[in-house]
């Protein structure tokens, strides 16, 4: 033993703990391909545009190459179109807004392009009648659930569930008043998707749990359209004391 060694070791000592991260302190996704399947839809226009606005690189994706091309072409800041697997394929991150009824099809689709990437989905599973919006629970738990059932060799997250899609798309408006619940198994992998929202100004991203408590978070949604009706508005959500 070391004279340092000697002046220092206690034996029996529990090694220093290392501090706590600061949760808050977020990757760099600036260099990030962004890929939006479903991104000829209101929500899918919607952030492709906030993002690449942001000065990130979007690809939007639909079944039909030409109609995402028209759509990013409308879009502007850079933002290309191709079809739905050639997006997949092109991009590090996969956002996915595509219709509730289409979710299903169009993931097990894709299985191998999205293999290897971080999927963020964003869809809710909702229906309609007279009396409003209300939440579908789909067999898996959650669309999310149901993406990481469809897609075993992707890592997946939940997020981006609460935006107005009016408010995405309008250009008169410069911020976004809005928290964004992150939901994902992997840290590493929610603080790229929390850092990925943070590039909107106005909008932060906030872990709100597992990928096993997306469902009430897609199925807030349904609430959300209430209060829209009611209040004639595009209420957006916040969390307090964080």
């Amino acid at each position: 033993m070391t004279s340092t060694d000697s002046a220092h070791h206690t034996p029996g000592a529990a090694p220093a703990k290392a501090p706590a991260k600061d949760p808050w302190d977020l990757p760099d996704v600036s260099g990030l391909v962004v890929g939006v399947l479903g991104g000829t839809g209101p929500q899918g226009k919607g952030l492709a545009y906030r993002l690449a606005k942001a000065g990130q690189k979007v690809i939007i994706g639909s079944r039909a190459a030409d109609r995402a091309r028209a759509a990013a072409e409308e879009l502007g800041h850079g933002v290309e179109g191709a079809d739905n697997a050639e997006t997949a394929r092109r991009s590090d991150i996969v956002i996915v807004a595509v219709p509730w009824d289409g979710h299903g099809k169009t993931l097990e689709a894709l299985r191998e392009e999205l293999a290897g990437k971080l999927v963020v989905d964003c869809v809710n599973p909702l229906g309609f009648d007279k009396k409003g919006a209300y939440a579908l629970k789909p067999e898996e738990g959650s669309a999310a659930e149901q993406a990481a059932a469809l897609l075993p060799d992707s890592r997946v997250a939940a997020a981006f569930h609460h935006l107005s899609a009016v408010l995405l798309q309008d250009p008169e408006i410069d911020e976004i008043d809005t928290d964004v619940m992150v939901l994902g198994e992997e840290r590493a992998d929610v603080e790229i998707v929390q850092a990925l929202a943070g590039r909107i100004p106005g909008m932060r991203g906030v872990f709100a749990g597992r990928l096993r408590n997306a469902h009430q978070v897609e199925s807030l949604v349904a609430n959300l359209i209430s209060v829209n009706r009611r209040y004639k508005a595009h209420a957006g959500l916040r969390v307090t004391d964080v």
